[in-house]
């Protein structure tokens, strides 16, 4: 019979409780091929083989049960469940990136709002970003939480500041009376659809929900958040078409 450890040792060297042992010998995912004549357990080379196997795939997030299925070939496909415990994951950073922004939002108001006037500023997030999930499905808003990821915190912060500057600036032209094929309107037009692609990135799916939810809603974004009109859309429109 070759080396095997006792459970106390496997312990040290992995970082796991005895209780989880006990545990996942109960549930049947790693059973000691010996024991002791004082019932003590014992596990040989393929136990300590299978115990790492089963914290590599703990640790990327499968349940225990899964885990079983995969190592007791039960048919388990393991790319297709590697596949689907990604996409869980990428909604869960979606939902965290959420919820970072709504903090984020929330607090600099939180210093100096009473706690009626924070509870309403909650209640008004809330709604927004229950608006949001009305239109971008979960794979759209996990493409958008990706990306900016890949851009980076500056960079958003960027994009989000030159948005109402770029807004009054066309705002001006049109109360001004220029014509949307002015120069001037194109430029601004130019970096106007720029900015809009670098939300959507060239995905269609993404363009369409965000013209949808703008089209639907540019009232009370107008009104809300100083966002821009409809009439204001279709001069920056009718600039982006005069070239």
């Amino acid at each position: 019979m070759g080396r095997t450890w006792p459970i106390g040792e496997l312990c040290r060297h992995t970082g796991l409780t005895v209780r989880t042992l006990h545990h996942w010998d109960h549930v049947g995912l790693l059973r000691p091929s010996a024991r002791t004549s004082a019932g003590h357990r014992r596990y040989d080379e393929r136990d300590v083989e299978r115990l790492y196997r089963i914290v590599a795939l703990r640790e990327l997030g499968l349940p225990l049960e899964t885990i079983t299925e995969v190592l007791d070939g039960g048919g388990a496909d393991l790319a297709e469940l590697l596949s689907d415990q990604l996409a869980h994951v990428q909604r869960q950073l979606t939902a965290l990136a959420g919820l970072r922004d709504r903090l984020a939002a929330l607090l600099p108001v939180a210093r100096t709002a009473t706690p009626v006037d924070l509870l309403a500023v909650i209640q008004e997030v809330t709604r927004v970003d229950d608006t949001i999930r009305n239109y971008f499905t979960e794979e759209q808003l996990t493409e958008l939480a990706r990306r900016r990821e890949q851009l980076g915190e500056e960079a958003v912060r960027s994009v989000q500041d030159e948005w109402p500057e770029l807004i009054a600036k066309v705002r001006a032209e049109h109360e001004a009376g220029t014509d949307p094929t002015d120069p001037r309107v194109r430029a601004l037009a130019r970096r106007w659809m720029e900015l809009l692609a670098a939300f959507h990135g060239g995905d269609a799916g993404l363009r369409d929900s965000l013209y949808r939810m703008q089209a639907e809603n540019s009232a009370e974004i107008s009104q809300r958040y100083g966002g821009p009109s409809p009439e204001l859309i279709a001069y920056v429109k009718a600039a982006d078409a005069a070239g």
